[in-house]
């Protein structure tokens, strides 16, 4: 169990977002994120929504964390933050404290008393990083554990291969792991309800906060990326005040490992490449644009904000990725906070939404050569490491390669992109 008194988590998320009883003193909120010592008497509550406080937490006896229920978080349109999200100017990776969310209340106080409660497969302390010198800006992360620990990845074939019930799925979790659920309110008397999203810890993470985001898992829908998670990823990225926090999604051969529709998402305090770096239009009306540069070229789809203009990303990014699984080609995407398409942004101003797609080779099976294995976050810059030695001789040279051995052969890649276009086109038809 993670309950020793040492463990740190990444100092650069705040941890106000819970409190200390009355006898003790509150944390500062830029401090190191200490757990309390065992015994400690904390209570960790949730920000209030309309003056009624709603508890994220278990119960302290784990007989009563199935009977608890799960919890709802309420949000609204006014909870979505589409501007003044910016890294700071002289040190991006040390964070001053930004005023928390909601969600990020919500999340964060809920995520550490899980890892409090050891319901982690490791304890996840301070990551030993490194920015890889360089022009890519590669952020590499040393995570031992996850590479040893995290549950082997499941038999998988093809990238349109159906739910089986037998295999490892979220109906199969232990009660504890959902934080809560993701509750929209609708916009107007007559809009449609939307479909809710479980937040679940992943028990593996790659980073503090790592969360799943999951349809009704009832559903038993396989990994296949639908315009209502989609949405729930979008909103979580607008939902939080931090410019680190991302959503990601890894289509079956992109190395998912359970399948079982689910979005990622976790907190990574460093800028990432994919953030600012130029593109170009492949189409007139500018609805995808290519982003060139490395680590990997990719598909660029950009939101100003929330409003009908990001029903139309969500609309023009399922066709996509539809197009890619209906032709049995692997795929990853990565939602981040970042700069509007066009060349390269010095601003440190993100202004709204990148969703990026990268079409690539189906990966299948357990791959235990390299130092990283090339999912969502490897493509968009992140990279946690598996071993030490790989951590201390890793260079930006090796990384890039290890990726665009990844990537689809060019004249494939240049059908899809083609289709991809295509498919843009009749947009306006």
């Amino acid at each position: 169990m993670c309950r020793d008194s040492g463990v740190r988590f990444c100092p650069q998320i705040p941890t106000a977002c819970f409190v200390v009883t009355a006898d003790e003193l509150p944390l500062n909120p830029i401090a190191k994120c200490e757990l309390p010592a065992v015994g400690t008497k904390v209570a960790f509550m949730a920000v209030p929504h309309d003056s009624q406080e709603t508890s994220y937490l278990l119960p302290p006896n784990p007989e009563d964390w199935e009977e608890q229920g799960i919890p709802d978080f309420v949000y609204g349109q006014k909870d979505l933050v589409g501007k003044g999200i910016q890294w700071p100017r002289n040190s991006p990776s040390a964070l001053d404290t930004p005023p928390l969310s909601r969600f990020d209340s919500a999340l964060c106080s809920a995520w550490r008393q899980r890892a409090e409660l050891g319901l982690f497969r490791y304890c996840l302390e301070d990551l030993q990083t490194q920015i890889l010198p360089g022009s890519v800006g590669f952020v590499a992360q040393l995570n031992i554990e996850r590479g040893v620990q995290r549950r082997r990845p499941q038999n998988i074939r093809s990238v349109r291969q159906e739910f089986d019930p037998d295999q490892f799925n979220f109906n199969k979790i232990q009660p504890g792991e959902v934080l809560f659920r993701l509750q929209r309110q609708p916009n107007g008397p007559a809009a449609p309800k939307q479909e809710d999203i479980l937040v679940m810890i992943n028990v593996s993470p790659l980073e503090w906060g790592h969360v799943l985001l999951v349809p009704e898992p009832a559903l038993g829908l396989p990994q296949r990326l639908l315009p209502g998670v989609l949405r729930a990823g979008l909103e979580a990225v607008l939902l939080s005040s931090h410019p680190g926090f991302r959503v990601g999604f890894n289509s079956l051969g992109g190395l998912a490992s359970v399948n079982h529709l689910h979005l990622h998402g976790y907190y990574l305090a460093h800028p990432l490449p994919v953030e600012g770096a130029p593109s170009t239009p492949l189409d007139p009306k500018g609805c995808i644009h290519l982003l060139q540069v490395l680590p990997a070229p990719g598909f660029l789809f950009y939101t100003s904000g929330p409003g009908p203009e990001l029903e139309a990303l969500i609309s023009r990014v399922c066709r996509a990725t539809d197009y890619l699984s209906d032709h049995d080609i692997a795929h990853n995407l990565f939602v981040t906070r970042g700069t509007p398409p066009g060349p390269a942004s010095s601003s440190s101003d993100l202004t709204g939404i990148r969703v990026i797609l990268w079409a690539r080779k189906s990966s299948f099976g357990v791959k235990e050569s390299g130092a990283f294995n090339v999912a969502l976050c490897e493509l968009a810059g992140h990279l946690p490491v598996k071993t030490s030695q790989d951590f201390g001789c890793l260079t930006e040279a090796a990384a890039v390669a290890l990726i665009q051995d990844c990537l689809l052969p060019r004249t494939q890649a240049d059908e899809v992109q083609a289709a991809l276009v295509a498919l843009m086109a009749q947009e306006e038809l």
